[in-house]
């Protein structure tokens, strides 16, 4: 049986936040391919994989130039995120160029940090 490409969490909930933000509820599956061989005994989503979640989801959800990145400002990574964990993504748009991610849940805040795109 061939598996399926399964790349990003469930979007369980989007709620806007104001016009500039919005918050995602996602469902971090066990199913997701970023997991595997990730630490087998103790499975945790890599911070490259929330960055371009954060990076991807920004740019559906938000109105900014869907651009190359150009930097990646104040990033910090506090709390691993794990398989079957339901983690909330906060966008906020600071202008056409940027905007700031935090995931969170009842675990706390598990990373967050600045994306700056290439102005065109």
């Amino acid at each position: 049986m061939t598996k399926l490409n399964c790349l990003f969490p469930q979007e369980v909930s989007a709620t806007s936040q104001g016009p500039n933000s919005v918050a995602l509820v996602l469902f971090v599956g066990a199913n997701i391919d970023y997991f595997d061989g990730h630490f087998p005994q103790a499975p945790i989503l890599a911070g490259v994989v929330q960055l371009d979640w954060a990076i991807q989801l920004g740019f559906k959800h938000l109105d900014v130039v869907n651009t190359a990145v150009k930097n990646v400002e104040v990033l910090k990574f506090q709390v691993v995120i794990q398989p079957e964990e339901t983690i909330t993504l906060v966008l906020e748009k600071k202008s056409e160029y940027k905007f700031t991610f935090k995931y969170e849940s009842e675990k706390g805040v598990h990373s967050s940090g600045r994306i700056v795109l290439e102005e065109s």
